[in-house]
């Protein structure tokens, strides 16, 4: 009785601070689901479909296979790291309630996985409907792929160029099929150079981000394209600020006081559910059929920067990334 009293007594007492204090939280809570952005309300089934998902094992990517799963698509999780691969298959296959889940081995890194897991896909797998290139490295320090590239451009980049190329044939042979590409409003920032492609005389790691997110941006745009009336359809997405593992190179170089600074924002930053939503909706949108080559956020079509519609740049830099990568005719 006496906590009701009080209570009733601060309402009386104090009705403009908690008219401040409600707004506050309303005002909060509105920012917050802004924020979030988009949501993928397409009821699209997959069954009877095959999706392949790269760097699936956490953050957008492993959200991405769940709500594909539950639309009950055949998930291929294609990782580095297998035994966070096979923990994630579990989440997914727990989460969605769809056990065809299958973990395939894939180092971004190395052409040579690469080449071995799209041999490994186009012998055991009937068809792929969906290719989701969104495997992906942050700011990584000035690293080297196996095969001697910018470890940006070529995990971002090169890599998932080589894979798409490899199982281009299937994606035909299943079409209508898509190739759903991450990218990042960081193209935005970006510029081919194609003088000093792996950044080697002058280094730093927010150009070759940039660099690599513009590229997947172009070779989108490049790969329509060539696949027009095949029916294989391309699309690229900036997916927002995200709470994901893909910050894990970038947070330990910020200064202590930035980082206290950003605490309290990073409420209002996508988790991974809400940060794989265009994702989802270019796999699966109908009205997006159509439609090919161009770029979305927050689950609608959005305008590049300039150079990310500079078709003899898109042009320019397949030829550069099929010599760089050794693409051959039969692939």
């Amino acid at each position: 009785m006496e906590v009701i009293t009080a209570t009733r007594s601060f309402l009386l007492e104090y009705p403009k601070t908690i008219a401040v204090v409600t707004l506050t939280g309303v005002g909060l809570f509105g920012f917050k689901k802004w924020m979030a952005g988009g949501v993928c309300r397409s009821k699209a089934r997959l069954d009877g479909k095959t999706v392949l998902i790269t760097g699936a094992n956490t953050g957008i990517g492993k959200e991405t296979a769940v709500d594909l799963a539950r639309r009950g698509a055949r998930v291929i999780l294609a990782c580095r790291d297998m035994d966070r691969a096979n923990n994630a298959a579990e989440y997914v296959k727990k989460k969605s309630g769809n056990d065809n889940v299958v973990v395939k081995k894939l180092d971004l890194a190395s052409l040579q996985s690469v080449r071995l897991l799209a041999k490994d896909i186009s012998a055991s797998e009937k068809r792929l409907d969906v290719l989701i290139n969104n495997a992906g490295i942050m700011s990584c320090p000035q690293w080297k792929t196996e095969d001697g590239f910018d470890m940006q451009f070529g995990v971002n980049h090169l890599g998932h160029f080589l894979l798409t190329n490899c199982l281009l044939d299937l994606l035909k042979q299943s079409a209508p099929s898509r190739i759903v590409n991450v990218s990042s409003l960081a193209h935005e920032r970006g510029q081919i150079n194609f003088d000093d492609i792996n950044q080697e005389k002058n280094y730093h790691p927010w150009r070759s981000y940039s660099q690599s997110k513009l590229a997947n941006i172009l070779f989108t745009r490049e790969l329509s394209k060539r696949l027009q009336g095949t029916g294989v359809t391309t699309y690229s997405l900036h997916p927002g600020v995200i709470r994901t593992e893909l910050a894990r190179h970038f947070m330990p170089t910020i200064p202590l006081w930035k980082k206290v600074l950003y605490k309290p924002f990073s409420f209002f930053i996508k988790n991974p559910t809400e940060g794989a939503q265009t994702t989802i909706y270019c796999a699966v949108e109908k009205s997006l059929e159509n439609e090919s080559g161009l770029y979305y956020s927050d689950c609608a079509r959005k305008a590049t920067a300039p150079q990310g519609r500079d078709d003899e740049a898109a042009k320019k830099l397949w030829d550069l990334s099929a010599s760089m990568v050794g693409l051959t005719q039969s692939e």
